[in-house]
Order: C-alpha cells, then sequence, then structure tokens
C-alpha cells in the first residue's frame, strides 16, 4: 500500500477527496466513451507504450493507449478522452505526452485534479501514478 491508502492494483481503493468531502468509488469504465472504449484493452494484451488504466467494478480494468502528444480529458464532446460523470468539468484536464516524459495539467476544473492524493495545477508522472479527476480515478502506466 502507498502513503494515500492505494493499492498498486487500485483494488482496494480508499474515499478520495471531491469539493464539498469525501466520494464514494465510481465505475470509471462506465464513464468512458465509446471511442475511448474501443481503443482500450485489457492488461494482458497492451504492446509497451504509455496507457491510462480504468477500472470498473469488480475486476475489470482497461488500458487506454495515451500515445497522442496532447490529450484534453473531461466530460465535454470536445474530449480526445471523454469521461461521462458530473464530477469531471467538460476541460477538466490536459495530458502532456513528451518523449521523456508524460505530464499532467488541470484545465481550470471544479473539483481538480489530484495525483497521488496531492491536488495538483501540473505535475511530471511516473509509471503507478494514480490521478484522480472529480470521482474518477485513473493510474499512468509505462509498459
Amino acid at each position: 500500500m502507498n502513503t494515500f491508502g492505494l493499492t498498486q492494483s487500485m483494488s482496494t481503493q480508499a474515499p478520495h477527496p471531491v469539493q464539498g468531502g469525501a466520494t464514494e468509488r465510481i465505475d470509471a469504465i462506465a464513464c468512458l466513451d465509446e471511442r475511448s472504449r474501443r481503443r482500450a484493452s485489457a492488461p494482458g494484451q497492451a504492446a509497451p507504450g504509455r496507457y491510462l488504466e480504468v477500472q470498473g467494478a469488480g475486476a475489470e480494468t482497461l488500458l487506454v493507449p495515451v500515445g497522442q502528444e496532447i490529450i484534453h480529458i473531461g466530460r465535454g464532446l470536445a474530449a480526445d478522452l471523454q469521461l461521462d460523470e458530473g464530477s469531471v468539468s467538460r476541460r477538466h484536464a490536459i495530458f502532456v505526452n513528451r518523449g521523456f516524459g508524460a505530464r499532467i495539467l488541470d484545465d481550470r476544473s471544479a473539483n481538480g485534479t489530484l495525483v497521488n492524493g496531492r491536488r495538483v495545477t501540473q505535475a511530471d508522472l511516473r509509471s503507478g501514478d494514480v490521478i484522480v479527476l472529480g470521482r474518477v480515478v485513473l493510474r499512468y502506466l509505462e509498459l
């Protein structure tokens, strides 16, 4: 278990903060748009690369590739990775894929962007970092 109460597999997550207090864990796969679900793969079938791990209810997990240079994440229709969940802003965060690493930037979201339990405006990501957007929990992975 890491320092903020989340296990490596995200299977027994503690409640995470959202504006106004703690909330329950949600099925993040159910929030994914159809386009992202079609691109996603099961963990055992993923090719080497960079991914956002999304966990659903139960043990289901999907890996969404983040190979594009810039990925807009949010609830809005213009988002590259659309998360249909009320606590996610229309324009919530921006994922920047750089040759030497990845970075996440908060896009002035209402509920903020957390990386490993800390609210950030921007943060460099390392494999295994847990990202919370509203009530949606993602994990950045480099395979």
